[in-house]
């Protein structure tokens, strides 16, 4: 029974404290293997906390605290087959949440940042893309996340080229 004011006794006092594991040394070049030292990939690059696995199939961004150091190189708990499904899967999750936010009067730019229209409306697979001088119907496969936005890969003159020869002739 305890007695408030009364401490208990401390085990292991005498103790040495446990070793900190060595801080993984994650830098561009350097090899990354699975806990079994199986070949994962390379660090393509490390940005802040970040560092990006280039696996030969994909590139993966993973925070640098999920790696330990060993004396063969860096070691991170997931096999190759493992960071490339997660990669993949994670890949197609943002695709799919980017085509959902597909948006009547959503812009649309080129690949450069130059205006190419506005999205008019958006049916099934296809989108609705109004220019100044033209309509086009395009796949929703033929616009891409850009880094302000969607984009596709064609300026608004060559849009609107392509959706006037496309057009039924007059008359």
């Amino acid at each position: 029974m305890l007695t408030a004011g009364v401490a208990a006794p401390a085990f292991a006092q005498g103790a040495p404290a446990a070793a900190a594991p060595a801080k993984a040394n994650v830098t561009a070049g350097a090899a990354v293997m699975d806990a079994k030292g199986g070949a994962v990939g390379t660090i393509a690059s490390v940005t802040g906390d970040m560092a990006v696995i280039d696996t030969g199939v994909v590139k993966a961004s993973v925070p640098t605290s999920a790696f330990a150091q060993s004396d063969k190189g860096l070691l991170i708990g997931m096999t190759k087959v493992e960071l490339e499904a997660a990669a993949q899967g994670a890949a197609a999750s943002a695709q799919q949440q980017f085509l959902a936010s597909l948006k009547p009067g959503t812009a649309v730019s080129d690949q450069n940042g130059g205006a190419v229209g506005t999205i008019e409306a958006v049916e099934g697979d296809l989108v609705t893309l109004a220019t100044p001088n033209a309509k086009a119907k395009l796949p929703k496969s033929a616009i891409a996340q850009g880094p302000n936005g969607p984009i596709i890969g064609m300026t608004q003159a060559q849009l609107e080229a392509a959706a006037k020869g496309s057009a039924p002739p007059a008359g």
